[in-house]
């Protein structure tokens, strides 16, 4: 599980760069599929039984790409 602050720390990295403005955004299955994010919502938890650090939850949706991505070459 990743938190939010850990996330937004990973996304102001990735940021940094102007090559990274406009790369597609994927998520890997653990199938090794790879989907598009099409969405991010923030969803309230209800609070009874949960931590108190647990009480939203960041939920990003997919879908199957459209355009076929070629084959990785390298991890920057």
């Amino acid at each position: 599980m990743i938190d939010g602050k850990t996330f937004r720390q990973g996304l102001d990295k990735f940021f940094k760069s102007p090559t990274c403005l406009n790369a597609r955004v994927q998520i890997e299955l653990p199938n090794g599929e790879f989907f598009d994010i099409t969405g991010a919502k923030l969803l309230e938890n209800k609070i009874i039984g949960i931590k108190d650090t647990e009480t939203h939850r960041l939920v990003l949706s997919c879908a199957k790409p459209i355009t076929k991505m070629n084959k990785i070459i390298g991890k920057l």
